[in-house]
C-alpha cells in the first residue's frame, strides 16, 4: 500500500498490479550479425554467389511451413495493402465472426521494413561480401487465442535472420487464468472493473513472472515455423529472447464513478503544475543530486504532457524512452479505474542490484537493467516502484472542495416542503447583503433571529407598523430560502437560527472569493 491508496482507502475497492502490454523479440543470435551469418553459410556449404537463390528458397520453405497448419484449419490468411492497418482489430473481428475461442485466428501478411542480408562486390578487395542492410520483406502476423496467454500475436520475418516478435497482454493472460479457476470478474477492454477476489487475482498476476519464459517462447517459435531445424540444416542455435517493451500497470478501482470524475482533473493539474523534472527522474530511477540538481552527465530530455484519448485523459512523463503515466481508464456502474503505468523501452537507463553477466554467483553491484527475459522480474520490481513513487506524489494533491463545488448547489433551484424555492444569486446585491448579514460573527454563539436580519438589511426604523410587518414577512421568506438550501437550521423550540456546518463552508468560500484580488488569482489560473 502506498500513500495514495491509504489516503483514498474508503473510495477504492481494489488494486491490481501487473503486466499489461509486453513485447518480446527473438533472435537467432549467430544469424543476426555478418560474421555469424558467414559461419552459418560455411556450415551449410553455401557460396556467396549462390546466397540469393539459397535465401529465396529458404524463405519459400519457411512461408509454406508457417502457413500450411493455418490453411488446414480453414483460418483466413490475408495480405494487408498497408502496414498501418490495425491488425489487432482485424483479428478480433475475425474471431468474433467465426466464434473462435481457442487456437489460431488468422495470419495477416504485411510488407514491412527489416534488417536482412545481401551480397555485393567489394571494389577494394575485388571479392563478393555479405552485408547487412535495411530493406523490406514479408512478415507473417499469427494471431492466436493461446491457451496460456489468451489473445496474442507472433510476427515472423520471412527473410534471414528470421527474427520473431511476440506481443501479449498480462490482463488477457489473467482472464484465462481466472476462467480456469472459476473466479468471477467484470472486464472492460483490457482492465477489470470488478473482481470476485482481488487477492487471488493479484497472486495469479504475480505468478506470471515466474513461468519458464524460454520454454514458453520456444513453443511459440515452433508453432510459427515447425521446420526450423530442417531449414537451419542442423545448425545448433535456437532463439534468444529479449524484452523490447514492457508496460506495468497498477489499476485502482474506485467504488463510485463520481469520486474519480471529481478527483482526476485535480490529479492532472497537480501532475502538470507541481511535479518537475527532478520528480519525474526520481520516479524512473534516475539519480538527482542535492537541491534537485540534475547530474551534469545526464544526456536526454524530460517531457510531461497531457493528451485526450478515447479511453480518457492521459498525463504522461517521459525520460528518454521510459515513461510513467496516469489516465482514467474506464467509468462504469461496476467500478471506475484509475490506471498508473510505467513503460520501459530503454532499460539500460535504469540500474538494478545484480551480479555480472555470465557470473550468476559472483558479487552483486548496481548494473544496467538487461533486456533479456531473465531480468523480467527485475523490470517488474522497478516498474512497481515507479508506480508507487508516482502514486505517492499524486497523493499530495489538494482535493478539498473548489469554489464551484461549494457554490453551485445554492445557485440552482431546490425544493422544500414540496415547494419550489428559487436559486440564490450570491454575487448580486440583494442576496449578497443577505449572506453577508447571516455570516456575521456575532451570530455564531447565540444564532440569529428575524428581527436581527431586519435591522441589518434595512438599517432604518420602519415608517409604520405595516412597513415593519412587510419587512418581517420578507425576511421570513429569505430565512425559508436559506433553510431550503441547508445554509441555516432552526434551533428547536426557539425563534433562532444557526448556520449549519455546510452553510459555514459555503459562506467562507463565498467571502474568500469576494475578498480575493484578481492579481492573486491570475498566477493560479496560469
Amino acid at each position: 500500500m502506498n500513500q495514495f491508496t491509504a489516503k483514498y482507502a474508503d473510495s477504492i475497492k481494489g488494486v491490481l498490479s501487473g503486466l499489461d502490454r509486453l513485447v518480446i523479440r527473438g533472435y537467432l543470435q549467430k544469424l543476426s550479425y555478418v560474421k555469424g551469418m558467414m559461419h552459418f553459410l560455411w556450415f551449410r556449404e553455401v557460396l556467396l554467389k549462390d546466397f540469393g537463390d539459397f535465401a529465396e528458397s529458404t524463405t519459400e520453405q519457411l512461408k509454406k511451413a508457417s502457413l500450411t497448419p493455418i490453411e488446414a484449419l480453414g483460418r483466413p490468411i490475408e495480405y494487408l495493402a498497408s502496414p498501418k492497418e490495425s491488425k489487432e482489430e482485424i483479428a478480433r473481428e475475425i474471431a468474433r465472426e467465426q466464434g473462435i475461442t481457442e487456437g489460431p485466428i488468422c495470419v495477416l501478411k504485411s510488407l514491412e521494413p527489416c534488417y536482412s542480408y545481401d551480397v555485393r562486390p567489394n571494389r577494394a578487395t575485388q571479392r563478393l561480401e555479405l552485408v547487412s542492410r535495411p530493406r523490406k520483406c514479408l512478415h507473417l502476423y499469427h494471431y492466436t487465442l493461446d491457451p496460456t496467454f489468451g489473445f496474442m500475436y507472433a510476427r515472423l520475418q520471412t527473410w534471414f535472420p528470421f527474427s520473431i516478435q511476440v506481443g501479449l497482454n498480462g490482463r488477457e493472460w489473467l482472464a484465462r487464468q481466472m476462467d480456469r479457476e472459476g473466479l468471477g470478474y467484470v472486464r472492460h477492454d483490457n482492465c477489470f472493473v470488478a473482481l470476485e477476489d482481488y487477492d487471488r487475482a493479484q497472486a495469479l498476476m504475480d505468478a506470471q513472472l515466474h513461468i519458464d519464459w524460454p520454454e514458453a517462447l520456444d513453443r511459440i517459435a515452433r508453432q510459427l515455423n515447425p521446420t526450423q531445424e530442417e531449414l537451419l540444416g542442423g545448425y545448433p542455435y535456437g532463439y534468444s529472447w529479449s524484452t523490447a517493451q514492457s508496460e506495468w500497470a497498477t489499476d485502482l478501482v474506485f467504488r463510485e464513478e463520481a469520486t474519480l470524475r471529481r478527483l482526476y482533473p485535480m490529479l492532472v493539474r497537480h501532475g502538470m503544475t507541481t511535479l518537475g523534472s527532478p520528480d519525474v527522474m526520481r520516479f524512473l530511477g534516475q539519480k538527482v543530486g542535492k537541491g534537485d540538481r540534475i547530474h551534469p552527465a545526464f544526456q536526454g530530455e524530460v517531457v510531461s504532457d497531457v493528451k485526450t484519448r478515447p479511453e480518457g485523459v492521459r498525463i504522461k512523463h517521459r525520460v528518454n524512452g521510459n515513461s510513467v503515466k496516469a489516465y482514467d481508464k474506464v467509468y462504469s456502474e461496476y467500478g471506475s479505474v484509475l490506471r498508473l503505468e510505467t513503460t520501459l523501452n530503454h532499460p539500460a537507463d535504469i540500474k538494478v542490484y545484480r551480479p555480472k553477466e555470465g557470473d550468476p554467483d559472483g558479487p552483486k553491484d548496481w548494473r544496467p537493467l538487461r533486456k533479456g527475459v531473465v531480468d523480467l522480474h527485475r523490470r517488474a520490481e522497478v516498474s512497481q516502484a515507479a508506480n508507487d513513487r508516482y502514486a505517492t506524489a499524486l497523493s499530495s494533491v489538494d482535493d478539498s472542495a473548489t469554489l464551484d463545488e461549494c457554490l453551485r448547489p445554492i445557485t440552482e433551484p431546490t425544493v422544500w416542503n414540496d415547494k419550489r424555492v428559487r436559486a440564490l444569486r450570491p454575487f448580486e446585491a440583494e442576496d449578497s447583503a443577505l449572506l453577508e448579514a447571516v455570516s456575521r460573527g456575532e451570530f455564531v454563539a447565540n444564532g440569529l433571529r428575524n428581527r436581527d436580519l431586519v435591522r441589518l438589511l434595512y438599517g432604518t426604523d420602519p415608517e409604520s407598523p405595516e412597513e415593519a410587518r412587510r419587512r418581517s414577512r420578507r425576511v421570513t421568506r429569505q430565512l425559508r430560502m436559506l433553510r431550503a438550501h441547508h445554509l441555516i437550521a432552526k434551533v428547536p423550540h426557539t425563534h433562532r437560527y444557526q448556520v449549519t456546518d455546510h452553510g459555514r463552508q459555503v459562506l467562507t468560500a463565498w467571502l474568500s472569493a469576494r475578498q480575493t484580488q484578481v492579481n492573486q488569482l491570475l498566477p493560479k489560473a496560469a
